[in-house]
């Protein structure tokens, strides 16, 4: 599958993606949606780095490995893109001084997931 913006077929996802952001005060702007897009890129996941990846986030561009992707995961990614809105020298730099695993921004992204997760009843 080719290319896919943020307003063919994942917009509606993304506008979920970006209410549960909304509820949280990580950053003083909100994540804005204007210009994301998401691409299901498969080949990317078979490239030795990102193999063990199933999505993954640039400055405006969510790649995936398979179009069927969790809201917890389009969660996680567009966080990624929130913080680079708002913080993009110092989420660059972390991002090649600092072990995935440990990685803040990771960390935070994870968080943002949990915190925003709709409650089971």
């Amino acid at each position: 599958m080719g290319p896919s913006g943020g307003g063919a077929g994942f917009g509606p996802a993304l506008a979920l993606a970006k209410a549960r952001l909304d509820r949280l005060d990580y950053y003083p702007r909100p994540v804005r949606l204007e210009r994301v897009r998401v691409v299901v890129a498969p080949w990317l996941f078979r490239l030795p780095h990102f193999r063990r990846y199933t999505a993954y986030a640039l400055w405006r561009t969510i790649l995936l490995r398979h179009e069927d992707v969790s809201d917890d995961l389009l969660t996680h990614e567009l966080c990624h893109v929130w913080q680079g809105q708002n913080r993009p020298l110092h989420m660059s730099f972390v991002h090649v001084t600092t072990r995935y695993r440990s990685n803040p921004y990771e960390l935070e992204a994870r968080r943002a997931v949990a915190e925003t997760r709709p409650h089971e009843r």
